[in-house]
């Protein structure tokens, strides 16, 4: 019976330390997407940094009839496009207030930070996520999904 007590409580150790590690993990996903907001509502050209270079970036484009349209990018033309579209975001006072955010781990490290965006000026939120991973001891984005409603990005979309 000791034996048995003494193997639970090993197991029970065990199961608290991975389930406080993977909160840990959680908070520190949670606290780079707030980092990352801080950083693209200042125009911070760190924000660059924060995308690991071979990321999936998807614009999901709502479409005036309620229909969805996924057009998909490299990071390094996403970056390249953001540069040139700050200099006039920060001009109009541009920025995306984000609410209902949640953190799931995706298992391998990854972990999937889902919100709705409120773009400045509108009365509409729209949903995105992005899955963060560390990357040699730095988050990095690994994939993102913005949907927008800026219905120029559909000349990217691939045609099928």
């Amino acid at each position: 019976m000791k034996k048995l007590l003494s193997i639970l409580m090993v197991f029970t150790m065990f199961m608290a330390a991975g389930l406080k590690a993977f909160a840990d993990d959680a908070q520190e996903a949670l606290k780079f997407f707030n980092s990352y907001v801080a950083a693209a509502n200042s125009y911070s050209p760190a924000v660059a940094s924060m995308y690991a270079p071979n990321a999936k970036i998807i614009r999901q484009v709502v479409k005036p009839d309620g229909k969805l349209v996924d057009v998909t990018t490299d990071t390094a033309t996403y970056i390249r496009q953001m540069k040139l579209g700050q200099a006039g975001a920060k001009l109009r006072g541009y920025k995306n207030n984000y609410t209902n955010v949640s953190v799931a781990s995706l298992g391998n490290g990854a972990y999937k930070v889902s919100s709705l965006r409120q773009p400045t000026g509108e009365n509409y939120k729209l949903k995105t996520y992005m899955i963060v991973k560390k990357q040699n001891g730095s988050w990095k984005i690994t994939e993102e999904m913005m949907q927008t409603k800026v219905q120029t990005f559909l000349k990217y979309a691939n045609k099928k």
